[in-house]
């Protein structure tokens, strides 16, 4: 095992970066992801790694050794994509062996790591088999098999699950998972489901227009998102225009609609200023579910739906729209469009941010 140094990564194309200057340490045994929408540098990042692309300047470290030069085949790493590339004329047991063959390993020692291989991805007995014989979960069994069984330093997984439908992908990431958490092996995921992300990683980099935007713990990157795209990609936000009052030790003054509330700032503010005030819906309470030295406000009900396990709520507040999310139990108050209600949120559960 080994820990991953991105120092001034960059890649150009023509007069644009597809990767500006990104900078990671990624530490032995960790689950880190990058996660990011389409075309923001994520893929062309776990390339690099990979080298298959190479960088217009910077260096990629693996342990102790610099591999920026390296062809793929040097850099003694595993690399999983969304398609797997399973040999169709070949059995899972040839399709594990491919790597061990290249590597000339004697013929015992592959049919023993083999072996051993089918059982760490829980298909023992699925040797003789072909790839028309096996579901999209178990192809992906056989092509994580194929590159853990050359036990590879780092594993680079490159939106692995997009194929699968979604009933399979939920079982295979808490699987992947698992696995790589018995493992130990550091493993660098690239998505662009926020879910999958936020289900299996350590630590999420989230990725906009080339850059990292924000490093941090699944909870840090939900709970304490640093900028607004980070706030809007991540989950569901309220985003409310307000103007800065003021800031001191315990947060910021914000004026809503002529509500003055309490708040937290990670980015600069400045007083008279225009923010948006950030809360998530489930974070906003209603009624009587409302506690001291919680923000309060008056607002009218717009719309309730039915989710299922939660009641969705559009309210109005002043000129603006808020929605707030209820769990759906059988003790809780239901609101019908029309009714003026109290609502409120823990200031340190929001945020005043600006562009």
């Amino acid at each position: 095992m080994s820990d991953i140094r991105l120092v001034n990564l960059t890649k150009t194309y023509g007069e644009g970066n597809a990767v500006s200057e990104i900078n990671l340490n990624i530490g032995e045994g960790e689950f880190f992801s990058l996660l990011g929408p389409s075309g923001c540098g994520k893929s062309t990042t776990l390339r690099m790694i990979a080298g298959f692309i190479k960088p217009s300047s910077g260096q990629i470290l693996i342990g102790s050794d610099d591999v920026t030069g390296l062809p793929p085949e040097k850099r003694d790493i595993g690399i999983v994509f969304q398609n797997y590339a399973i040999f169709p004329h070949m059995n899972v047991a040839e399709n594990i062996a491919f790597g061990l063959k290249l590597r000339k390993r004697n013929k015992n020692e592959i049919t023993w790591r083999v072996t051993e291989a089918l059982k760490q991805v829980g298909l023992a007995g699925y040797g003789e088999r072909y790839q028309r014989q096996l579901s999209g979960g178990e192809q992906q069994r056989v092509a994580l098999a194929r590159v853990l069984v050359t036990e590879p330093r780092i594993l680079l997984l490159d939106e692995p699950l997009s194929a699968l439908d979604k009933g399979l992908r939920e079982e295979m990431k808490f699987w992947i998972k698992d696995l790589q958490k018995n493992l130990g092996i550091t493993t660098v995921y690239v998505t662009h489901d926020q879910d999958e992300a936020l289900t299996m990683s350590d630590r999420i980099g989230v990725m906009s227009k080339s850059k990292i935007v924000q490093v941090g713990t699944p909870q840090e990157i939900y709970e304490r998102p640093k900028t607004l795209f980070v706030t809007s990609f991540i989950g569901h936000s309220n985003m409310l225009d307000v103007t800065i009052r003021g800031q001191d030790a315990t947060g910021v003054t914000v004026d809503l609609g002529g509500h003055e509330l309490k708040t937290r700032a990670s980015s600069a503010v400045t007083p008279g200023g225009a923010a948006k005030l950030v809360v998530r819906p489930e974070n906003v309470l209603i009624g009587g579910a409302i506690g001291d030295g919680d923000a309060r406000l008056s607002a009218t009900v717009l719309s309730e739906t039915y989710q299922g396990p939660i009641v969705r709520y559009r309210l109005k507040v002043g000129e603006q729209e808020i929605v707030a999310e209820r769990q759906n139990q059988a003790h809780v108050e239901r609101f019908s469009p029309g009714t003026v209600v109290t609502i409120g949120w823990d200031p340190e559960w929001s945020e005043a941010l600006v562009a």
